[in-house]
């Protein structure tokens, strides 16, 4: 029994000795310092969290896209980042550069200013709805409730589909969603 009792012990400690000694040692730097920052920081949320093997969420798509520089920037100015990192699901219509620059002069750096943010917000949530909706499954007509309480109505004619007559030129999946890129800015009616 003591010969058994010996063996179990040994083979406990020869693999506990393999494993790693702890995770921390298995971490890079920036990755202390990103858990030190988050959990020093209660009020950070799901955007403050760092995944480098998932697939990335819509933020992170739009923020990786050289076309969408300024729709992040409203996003960030409008404080749904951490909205749109959550789990979702969702279907977000995301305006081009080129589609901002079509705007009325001084549209966008007006609503970039602190007394329009609740106007910015509102906007941006016309372009987002709840639940994953690619490409193929719109129908002509069809009516979409988006965040803001707005609706949109979809366009399917010749393979081509529209968002209140907006095209849509690209679908990106996400991890919490799809982006549909579109070439104008939706506002509200």
């Amino acid at each position: 029994m003591k010969n058994v009792s010996l063996a179990v012990l040994v083979a406990t400690g020869v693999i506990f000795a393999s494993c790693n000694p702890t995770d921390q040692q298995a971490k890079t730097t920036s990755e202390l310092q990103q858990e030190e920052s988050v959990a020093s920081d209660p009020s950070a949320g799901q955007s403050a969290v760092q995944d480098d093997e998932s697939q990335k969420n819509v933020v992170q798509v739009a923020a990786t896209s050289p076309d969408h520089t300024t729709l992040v920037t409203a996003v960030k100015t409008a404080g749904l980042v951490d909205v749109l990192t959550n789990a979702g699901p969702f279907t977000v219509f995301a305006p081009t550069n080129a589609a901002f620059e079509q705007l009325p002069a001084g549209t966008v750096e007006g609503l970039l200013k602190p007394e329009k943010r609740s106007d910015l917000r509102s906007i941006l949530q016309y372009h987002v709805y709840v639940g994953v909706l690619n490409i193929d499954s719109f129908e002509d007509g069809q009516s979409l409730g988006q965040v803001n309480g707005g609706r949109v109505t979809m366009g399917v004619k010749d393979g081509k589909v529209t968002v209140n007559g907006a095209n849509i030129i690209a679908s990106i999946p996400s991890s919490n969603g799809v982006i549909h890129v579109v070439d104008q800015v939706l506002l509200p009616q």
